[in-house]
């Protein structure tokens, strides 16, 4: 599937959809959809990029690319609320990269093994991955409740920010440690207490800094533990 055609068929896609395309132009192809010069300005920028790492080869690539991108393009324009506009913006760059597969399955035939997706590594893989996202998110929810009452909080933080923060933190824990940089959670452990210590030390309520000392600490240890168990149980696969 990675032939040097994709490559450079995504390449062309990663130049013209977000390299040169500013929010100024994103903001006027919404207010303006198939009236907006930036619209035909993004598919110029595409059908250069392709031209210039495609050499002029590949010629009907070229062509379906640009038609297929300048539909999908003006089919979100039509379609986009402020309901659905990260759902969509997702479904816009899925249905690009679909076809820059096609395009390129049409040139380089490929097979995809699907059961390779259910082999013992990628179930280790994606169970650790659950358990340090969202399951242990549910265990240090319950874990700290009893001091919950204790502790005075104030909404001006963005809800669900913190649950989501502890969520990446224990990936990118999970993911030094699977990988033996020990020296990364060091450094993230430190760099998550410059940006609290302001928190914690402006507020002065001890209880405060004890109430989240205890959510980082079962945090990072959790993450911890779940890496050096997941690299002790990969080689028994």
């Amino acid at each position: 599937m990675l032939t040097p055609l994709f490559l450079k068929l995504f390449l062309a896609h990663l130049i013209g959809d977000f390299l040169f395309q500013s929010n100024r132009w994103v903001l006027h192809k919404k207010q303006h959809k198939i009236a907006s010069k930036y619209l035909y300005w993004h598919i110029a920028i595409h059908a250069l990029s392709l031209v210039a790492l495609l050499q002029f080869e590949f010629i009907l690539a070229l062509i379906v690319v640009i038609v297929s991108h300048f539909g999908i393009d003006v089919l979100k324009l039509y379609l986009s609320t402020k309901k659905n506009e990260r759902l969509l913006f997702i479904l816009d760059q899925l249905a690009h990269i679909i076809v820059l597969i096609g395009v390129s399955y049409y040139y380089f035939p490929f097979t995809i093994d699907f059961s390779q997706l259910f082999s013992p590594q990628i179930l280790l893989a994606s169970i650790f991955v659950v358990l340090v996202t969202y399951a242990f998110s549910v265990c240090i929810k319950q874990l700290i409740a009893p001091w919950d009452a204790q502790i005075n909080t104030d909404r001006k933080s963005i809800d669900g920010a913190g649950k989501y923060i502890g969520m990446l933190e224990r990936l990118l824990v999970f993911g030094f440690v699977v990988a033996g940089i020990w020296s990364a959670v060091g450094f993230l452990i430190a760099a998550k207490s410059v940006f609290r210590f302001g928190d914690l030390t402006s507020g002065k309520d001890r209880k405060l800094t004890e109430y989240v000392l205890i959510g980082t600490l079962l945090s990072f240890g959790l993450a911890i533990l779940a890496g050096v168990v997941y690299k002790a149980l990969l080689p028994m696969l």
